[in-house]
């Protein structure tokens, strides 16, 4: 059983009083690599992103949004566990990394609530043939990349639906005539379709606009020739070579912007908006390896760092809320991060998380209602084998570069771009920090990476 006896009872009393108001609807759409300036409503010019504009106009714009950690697999693992990067098993980036068994996610959360769960894109928490696939965390339906190698190819000649070979004949041969995003995509419609009737848990992790850099022609048609461009080649990667990749990753981020709005149009045409909760979001920062897309973009603006760095422009993230008739449009700083889904989507479900979370309830800003903020946020990653850790208290944010290093500290509300450290003239915050570093993490389990290995399609 992989929830305790007191969860499955406050599922069932849930489900006893769904009668009298309907549970909301989820949908949870979580973008690879997007960073917090990529949109017009975050300040982008460059790149058309209209149906996400309008839906953060008539919704709910956080300012201090945070991803689970700044790379993708850690992140992920917080989203899905409620608990922050010193908590949660998962935390190396390799790429394949198993969610033990014994995890419970928001996905079991909602199953045991009596939704309908699938996940349409990419896990990154566990290769076909480990403990870590989706099927085997909760969601009824997959369709995706389960490695995040796997991920990062637009047009592969299969995908993992389930527990099978997703055949991709369009794509076979080094053919590009099945673009995997739209795939994906067209497989998280169907879903909706098939469960309008009863609630239902959308997990919609899109792999765009993480490198590879490939769009379709339609999409790059808009974009093609309009900027200086220096041609992106990993041969060690085997990506497809892109001359334009500034112009395929703005016509990547319209793309993506295409398919929110197709999934917002599907909600709409079904009459299911009022019921449903749209979460749109990413997965860490911008990354910054590739600087012509760095001086394109600005994607970190107007934040320090990138990817793979624990300043704000590697974990702080857009997220835009959307509930019609429900939430009103506006802003709020309220600070909240991957953890805190758990325990708000087990709010609206009518279930009770784990007891071993972290993350808090955020759900009362749907209805225009305060929210304590939590006392600390924590994130950890490892850089060059050292372990680096950030927390941010309050208006307070602090980073340690490397073990044993000073606490470097800045104040946000004066220097949101992290610039000052004034952790020489704020000795007792950094006393205060320090004290919750000494007791908020354990060692990870050791989980074993099995590779990714593509199988025999014939």
């Amino acid at each position: 059983m992989r929830l305790s006896r007191r969860h499955l009872l406050a599922a069932s009393l849930a489900a006893a009083c769904a009668n009298t108001r309907r549970r909301p609807n989820v949908v949870l759409i979580v973008a690879d690599d997007l960073g917090y300036h990529h949109l017009g409503c975050y300040g982008q010019t460059k790149i058309r992103t209209p149906n996400i504009d309008r839906i953060a106009a008539s919704g709910l714009l956080f300012t201090d949004a945070y991803a689970g950690c700044t790379v993708c697999a850690p992140s992920r693992s917080a989203l899905m566990t409620g608990q922050h990067t010193g908590h949660t098993p998962v935390r190396g980036n390799e790429g394949g990394l198993p969610l033990p068994a014994a995890s419970v996610t928001m996905a079991d959360v909602f199953r045991e609530a009596g939704y309908a769960t699938g996940i349409f894109g990419k896990w990154g928490l566990g290769e076909m043939g480990t403990e870590g696939i989706p099927t085997r965390h909760g969601f009824d339906e997959a369709l995706g990349p389960l490695h995040q190698v796997h991920a990062q190819y637009y047009y592969p000649d299969f995908l993992w639906k389930n527990e099978t070979v997703f055949p991709l004949a369009g794509n076979r041969g080094g053919a590009q005539r099945e673009y995997a995003p739209d795939v994906m995509v067209d497989g998280a419609l169907d879903f909706i379709r098939r469960h309008r009737e009863k609630p239902f848990f959308l997990y919609h992790p899109s792999i765009i606009p993480h490198h590879e850099y490939q769009a379709p022609p339609d999409a790059m048609a808009e974009y093609a020739g309009k900027f200086a461009e220096t041609p992106f080649v990993r041969e060690d990667r085997g990506f497809a070579p892109q001359p334009q990749p500034v112009a395929a990753f703005a016509a990547m981020v319209t793309r993506l912007d295409t398919h929110v709005g197709r999934i917002s149009a599907q909600l709409n045409e079904l009459g299911l908006a009022q019921d449903t909760l749209l979460i749109f979001t990413s997965d860490n920062g911008a990354a910054g390896v590739f600087q012509p897309l760095v001086d394109a973009f600005d994607g970190s603006a107007p934040l320090r760092g990138f990817k793979t760095e624990l300043y704000e422009g590697g974990i702080r993230v857009p997220m835009i809320a959307q509930w019609p008739g429900r939430i009103a449009p506006g802003r709020t700083a309220h600070p909240c991060a991957f953890w805190d889904f758990m325990p708000t989507f087990g709010d609206l479900a009518g279930a009770a998380p784990p007891s071993n979370i972290d993350g808090k309830s955020f759900a009362p800003l749907f209805d225009g209602r305060p929210v304590t903020p939590p006392d600390f946020l924590y994130w950890e990653t490892e850089r060059r084998g050292e372990l680096v850790q950030a927390v941010r208290m309050g208006k307070w944010k602090a980073v340690r570069t490397a073990p044993g290093a000073s606490l470097e500290l800045y104040d946000l509300d004066a220097d949101l771009g992290e610039r000052n450290n004034v952790a020489a003239s704020h000795a007792a915050v950094v006393v205060r920090i320090e004290s919750y570093l000494a007791t908020c993490r354990h060692d990870p389990p050791q989980l074993v990476e099995p590779g990714w290995k593509k199988p025999d399609l014939g």
